[in-house]
């Protein structure tokens, strides 16, 4: 190793800190943007956090779909939280740094969040099967026991990967100029300013990321099909209109989420675009989080119910 090639090796193994880009760089939308994303965080916080609570303390929603809410509410809170006031410091910083362990740790928390929530989600729609095809053994096929297996598995599973990657990423050497192209700290880009060779970790992400979402997307797909085979056998238009309105909360949620993260992390490298993919990324980090407990209680008229049971206590509580 010449002279050169060693001040290189030692600037990049000892970088401390990174730099974030952020959202976009013009100054004049940053006060708008940053009332917008704390709006919408604070709605997401309240929201999930409504719900966590809710259908924990009320015994009439202690059933597995909301059972499956709850963690669903847990995952939002989790990896917006870790990722959405950090990306608001960039609104109001000239530079927004983040330690080389805050980073490490940003990746892993939204890693074990985002792929927990995809099986959860699949879990939400084997849940929905059972309870439309299999009405008559659903207390038993959805035990307690079997809930918390379908919710576990997902965060054991989900802290694998991060363990898995986390060894394989920084372990590597990254570039002296440590800046990250981006708003937090995501492989994809932290790949992009690493110095050594990035195919076989390039193929690694590939293939979890496709793993995680074909397979937890195929869970959902099968799981509808069946259920949609035995709507088709119902004669009831009650039957129809409720089944669907059960499913059509979930079937939302799946479809924008799927969808914003196939757009991602399964396109080619040659087609990536950082600006692009950071829009995608707000969508999936910040705006989905927000939707998911108002498209599950708005139209829900046990959670309504649930709601307003909860706040007639509290008044009688107060009075």
């Amino acid at each position: 190793m010449n002279n050169m090639e060693q001040q290189n090796h030692t600037a990049v193994t000892h970088v401390t800190e990174f730099i974030l880009i952020g959202v976009m760089d013009n100054p004049g939308l940053k006060a708008p943007l940053f009332a917008t994303f704390l709006v919408t965080y604070l709605v997401t916080v309240i929201g999930n956090l409504g719900m966590t609570l809710l259908t924990h303390l009320d015994s009439k929603l202690h059933t597995p779909m909301y059972f499956c809410l709850r963690h669903l509410s847990i995952t939002d809170i989790g990896y917006s939280t870790v990722i959405g006031p950090k990306m608001m410091v960039n609104f109001v910083v000239n530079e927004n740094t983040i330690s080389y362990n805050w980073c490490a740790t940003q990746l892993a928390t939204f890693e074990i969040f985002i792929i927990s929530e995809l099986f959860i989600l699949s879990a939400m729609a084997y849940d929905h099967y059972i309870a439309i095809c299999k009405p008559l053994c659903y207390v038993l096929i959805m035990a307690d026991k079997v809930c918390w297996v379908l919710v576990l598995i997902p965060y054991l599973y989900g802290t694998f990967v991060f363990l898995f990657l986390m060894i394989k990423l920084f372990t590597l050497s990254f570039c002296a100029s440590n800046i990250i192209s981006y708003f937090y700290c995501d492989c994809l880009p932290l790949i992009s300013i690493l110095s050594s060779d990035t195919h076989k970790l390039e193929l690694i992400i590939l293939i979890f990321s496709g793993y995680n979402l074909l397979s937890s997307l195929l869970i959902v797909l099968v799981s509808y099909i069946f259920t949609l085979v035995t709507i088709l056998r119902m004669n009831l238009a009650d039957g129809w209109y409720r089944t669907f309105s059960t499913c059509g909360f979930h079937l939302t949620v799946v479809v924008v989420f799927y969808g914003t993260l196939l757009f991602i992390y399964l396109k080619p490298k040659s087609s990536h675009t950082f600006d692009i993919d950071k829009m995608a990324s707000v969508f999936y980090t910040l705006v989905i989080p927000m939707l998911n407990p108002l498209i599950y209680s708005l139209r829900n008229k046990k959670v309504k119910r649930a709601l307003k049971r909860m706040l007639t206590n509290q008044s009688k509580m107060l009075t």
